[in-house]
């Protein structure tokens, strides 16, 4: 086996009783590419900034061509050779773009605090390399997304360094720019330089990664070339969470040659100069439930909050055909479309009773009493909680009771943002069967963001997979059970 450039081993990292990163081991060879992967809070922006300094490990070591660098500050890994490539860009505003990259050329010496002409050239050069040549004189506050994401590329390689840590390099761009940008990590990786590369699933790497490890709870589950890894029982376990089935009511049901009750055309939104969503469209007839399926970062909430009028957004969205835009986020609400949010955001100092009065607070007090009582039914723990104060709730709890506050609204569309996150099995059993009541017993209709996709088809009419911003999938559940895996990953 060749030497490792990075050569990871046993490094273990705790916050308090909380152990984010478990005996992880991995190595990175000159002229490769490691993909790291795994859901949010799996502990993989940990392992890099224990690689980088920005953490001290507990235990383990790093060594980088040789020398075991755990728990050295940054500044010295850095001089070392190795390079960090954060998610989000952090250039000088008040450079150029040009000025950004010769400040990473300069030397860690107070002797030498202006560029010459050879830094200059340099600077130059490292600008052409990375697609910045036209834009090396403009101010980052100018440029568009993409072109930030390259100035930190350019910062990172202005050390010359020969092992490169890139955090999430596709977050926010076009699938035009992911692929110039991939284009790009290969070269550098064709450069002889080691590269690790992080992001949240196999697919997004597996055109230019040689080996992928997967992540997950801070430890190693699989690890192997991206084709074995996105075929690994484990990996498809985490990721979509067991055996998939389904019980879908075909959407000629609920059509009725009417207008979908939701329906949403074409819809983007920005963050500043990142695409969130690009071109979205879908739709949700009254009665019908629908999930929206996607890893996490692939813009769920982002859609979410557009239908919510939370966000300014490109395109239309219309509720039976007439349009959302200009409709501020309280009346989208009292008129039926009701957010259930993935932080909860309940009054954690009020009790429960008190939660659910605020969420009924417009009905009359004999309608009010009357959802209450259908709602502890469908709940039945918060009957027995009904005093407690929200905060004191468990997780699973506080998930029953924001759904449940959301119904108080009487909600003509429900939508519901990963609600099984962080939940134990008996609690996602709970909420699963108080879906499926709502879906025999109601004429509510559900539109369900989930990254786990055994939890989200069971209640799903319709499917739509989410995955950099734009819809690459929609159909019945059926189909989606029989080409899920691989295509999901």
């Amino acid at each position: 086996m060749a030497d490792a450039r990075l050569d990871v081993a046993g490094l273990t990292k705790r916050y308090g009783g909380l152990v984010a990163v478990k005996e992880m081991s991995l190595r990175v060879e000159a002229g490769k590419i490691l993909g790291l992967i795994g859901p949010n809070g799996s502990g993989k922006s940990t392992v890099m900034k224990l690689i980088m300094g920005i953490e001290r490990p507990d235990a383990g070591s790093v060594r980088v061509g040789g020398t075991d660098v755990a728990g050295w500050p940054s500044h010295k890994i850095a001089r070392l050779g190795v390079g960090i490539v954060f998610q989000h860009s952090r250039p000088l505003h008040r450079q150029t773009v040009l000025e950004n990259i010769k400040l990473a050329l300069l030397p860690d010496r107070l002797t030498r605090l202006l560029a010459d002409p050879e830094t200059d050239a340099r600077a130059r050069a490292i600008a052409a390399r990375v697609g910045l040549s036209e834009v090396a004189d403009r101010y980052p506050s100018t440029l568009a997304f993409a072109h930030l994401r390259k100035i930190e590329i350019a910062k990172a390689i202005a050390r010359d360094p020969q092992v490169l840590l890139i955090d999430e390099p596709f977050a926010g761009l076009t699938m035009t720019e992911t692929s110039a940008f991939s284009d790009l990590i290969c070269e550098l990786r064709d450069d002889g330089r080691a590269v690790l590369l992080v992001d949240h699933n196999v697919k997004s790497v597996a055109r230019m990664v040689d080996r992928v490890l997967a992540m997950y709870v801070g430890e190693r589950i699989a690890e192997g070339t991206a084709d074995e890894v996105m075929r690994d029982e484990t990996v498809r376990r985490v990721y979509l969470g067991g055996s998939l089935e389904t019980a879908a009511r075909p959407e000629s049901t609920f059509r009725d040659g009417t207008t979908p009750f939701l329906d949403v055309r074409n819809v983007g939104v920005q963050y500043g100069k990142a695409q969130a969503l690009d071109g979205v469209s879908i739709h949700v007839h009254a009665g019908e439930f629908v999930s929206v399926v996607g890893l996490n970062g692939a813009g769920k909430t982002t859609l979410f909050n557009a239908i919510s009028g939370l966000l300014p957004y490109s395109g239309e969205i219309r509720r039976e055909g007439q349009p959302l835009r200009g409709r501020s986020a309280a009346r989208i609400a009292r008129d039926g479309i009701v957010q259930c949010s993935e932080g909860r955001d309940l009054f954690t100092g009020m009790s429960v009773r008190e939660n659910l009065d605020l969420g009924g607070q417009h009905l009359p007090p004999a309608d009010s009493g009357r959802q209450i009582e259908w709602l502890f039914g469908l709940f039945p723990i918060l009957r027995e909680r009904q005093r407690q104060a929200a905060g004191t709730l468990s997780g699973g709890e506080q998930q029953m009771l924001t759904i449940a506050r959301a119904l108080m609204m009487k909600p003509k569309l429900l939508i519901l943002d990963e609600p099984t996150l962080g939940l134990a099995p008996v609690i996602l059993e709970q909420i699963s069967k108080a879906l499926e009541r709502l879906r025999q017993t109601t004429p509510i209709s559900v539109l369900l963001g989930e990254q786990n996709v055994t939890f989200a088809l069971p209640h799903a009419d319709r499917v739509y997979v989410l995955e950099h911003a734009r819809i690459v999938w929609e159909g019945e559940p059926e189909r989606f059970a029989a080409e899920a895996g691989t295509g999901y990953l």
